[in-house]
């Protein structure tokens, strides 16, 4: 079987040149029309960036990718979900909100935001997992299955839980509604946070089980054993009373988001694009970024999301260390930057987990492009 093919341009730029003309060379080397895109809704799936944090992609990435597609006759939208926890992107008004504040607008872009699960993160459709060991069904914003192809353009960063986020995180992890986020992190059963909880009722209202109660106190109850972990209690609650219960292990998660992200991508084109940039041990969900633990090295891009998210690991790990970060401040000693970083964390466990389901293969071929 012939290796996966991921093709890298790093960050130099000779005068006269750029980085966004070396992304646009980068993915059309990586042969990127061999997809029809003529008439077909592309989703550009992206993260619009925390308000705070400053190491996300900047908006003018995602703008190169879009006029590629609409140059094919393509209709492209960039899009995400809904956050589970609370912040600045758990609503689509909020989310918006803070996709313009990062530059993310149709003037900067040339393309439409699209909240894919919709107002509340509730807009959703269960999509099947073939050979899903830790999830049968994924819950996916609905506008991401709705689109005819799928690109996505993610920033290579750290994860405190799931060690690094690639594109099997901003595919998997990132395509999930509240519900799948919440089947991802845990069990799916959330709890009421009594201390916030008004007494409104409008979850019990929402709640199809009828596993919501309220006691003398007037404070919600939700029975764990009736509870279904829709999510749709979390996105009714404009008090966030409603949260997590308790959280998934490192290999249990990374197991969990390459089960969604192949939901995601069976039976339609994909392509897959990591910048590997502003490498922060945190997450970009973070309302703020720590200094980057290694050298910018470059932009990578392939049809195989497993095998980039590997070169793109791989890449990191060989690259030295800052030392104003944090990853010099911590012991050395596991062979993996993110996990030096995050020493709970297995990172591996997303590539390995991924082969082993059939999303695509570690072993690959770097091809450098100028």
């Amino acid at each position: 079987m012939d290796k996966s093919k991921v093709y890298f341009t790093n960050m130099r730029c000779k005068m006269g040149d750029s980085l966004l003309k070396k992304l646009e060379r980068l993915i059309t080397k990586a042969e990127i029309d061999k997809i029809e895109f003529e008439h077909k809704y592309t989703a550009i799936k992206i993260h619009f960036g925390e308000p705070g944090n400053l190491a996300f992609l900047r908006p003018n990435f995602s703008k190169v990718v879009a006029d590629h597609v609409k140059r094919n006759g393509g209709l492209p939208f960039l899009t995400d979900c809904n956050t589970l926890y609370v912040g600045r992107r758990n609503n689509a008004i909020v989310h918006m909100d803070a996709a313009f504040e990062n530059g993310y607008t149709p003037i900067s872009t040339g393309v439409q935001n699209i909240i894919a699960d919709g107002l509340k993160g509730m807009d959703d459709i269960e999509v099947p997992v073939v050979g899903g060991e830790y999830c049968k069904t994924a819950r996916i914003g609905r506008a991401i299955m709705d689109a005819d192809i799928l690109i996505s353009l993610n920033h290579f960063k750290g994860h405190e839980v799931a060690s690094f986020g690639g594109a099997i995180k901003n595919v998997g992890m990132g395509s999930g509604s509240r519900a799948g986020k919440m089947l991802m992190h845990n069990d799916g059963k959330p709890e009421v946070r009594a201390k916030n909880c008004t007494g409104c009722r409008q979850c019990a209202k929402i709640c199809a089980q009828g596993a919501i109660s309220y006691g003398a106190d007037k404070k919600a109850y939700i029975d764990p054993e009736k509870c279904a972990g829709c999510g749709r209690c979390i996105g009714i609650c404009h008090y966030h009373a409603i949260v997590n219960r308790t959280s998934s292990s490192s290999v249990k998660l990374n197991c969990k988001m390459a089960e969604y992200a192949k939901a995601v991508l069976d039976g339609r084109p994909h392509f897959h694009i990591s910048v590997v940039n502003q490498v922060s041990p945190y997450c970009d969900c973070h309302g703020e970024n720590d200094a980057a633990i290694i050298p910018d090295i470059g932009m990578f891009a392939s049809f195989d999301p497993v095998a980039l998210d590997k070169a793109c690991l791989d890449a990191a790990n060989a690259a030295p260390v800052v030392a104003t970060s944090v990853l010099a401040e911590v012991a050395q000693t596991h062979g993996d930057h993110f996990v030096d970083v995050h020493p709970t964390t297995d990172g591996i466990s997303q590539i390995i987990h991924a082969e082993k389901i059939g999303l695509g293969s570690g072993d690959y071929t770097l091809i450098t492009v100028d």
